[in-house]
């Protein structure tokens, strides 16, 4: 009977769902990003974050404990280096999963965990003030039209200035 057993064992043992756990850990904080099954992301969700936490405070002991998970000195040098530096504010949440589809082979449900703020697509930018939603008519025809003409102003320059280089060029090669 499994009462009260609430993790998903992913249908290995404990030694080897440890060592896959401590694998794709690993890679998830190389490579800022893998592809894997949801209840594997799911479960790699929950051994990551722990260790992200730790990594803020920059200590020998910290080092250490994260080092007996991820058994990889690369991954906890850049967990301490450039991950703890970006993730410093956060409060939790550093990981983010997108699902992607089925897996062609056995239609498993896939799907990308991420690590937040490494991803430059979005998430980044900062939300602007509200404006009102109150205009009149003539501010919105206003706006639209002096947009369009500095737009054509700079490429009609900057056509002059390519037409008069190749000219001042061919003087000083005739003298």
């Amino acid at each position: 009977m499994r009462h009260g057993k609430k993790f998903n064992h992913l249908g290995r043992t404990a030694s080897h769902r440890k060592a896959m756990l401590s694998n794709m850990a690993a890679s998830l904080i190389t490579h800022k990003r893998i592809n894997t099954t949801v209840a594997k992301a799911k479960e790699l969700k929950k051994y990551v974050e722990p260790l992200v936490t730790r990594s803020k405070v920059d200590s020998t002991h910290n080092r250490r404990m994260v080092f007996s998970y991820l058994q990889n000195k690369e991954a906890v040098a850049e967990l301490f280096r450039e991950v703890a530096v970006k993730v410093g504010d956060r409060p939790g949440g550093y990981t983010r999963i997108i699902k992607t589809g089925n897996r062609l082979g056995d239609n498993a449900e896939m799907c990308m965990i991420e690590l937040v703020d490494f991803n430059d697509i979005y998430g980044n930018e900062k939300k602007e003030a509200k404006k009102s939603t109150r205009r009149s008519k003539k501010a919105t025809v206003g706006t639209e039209a002096p947009a369009a003409a500095p737009a054509e102003v700079v490429a009609e320059e900057a056509a002059e200035s390519a037409d008069a280089a190749p000219a001042e060029n061919n003087e000083h090669e005739a003298e």
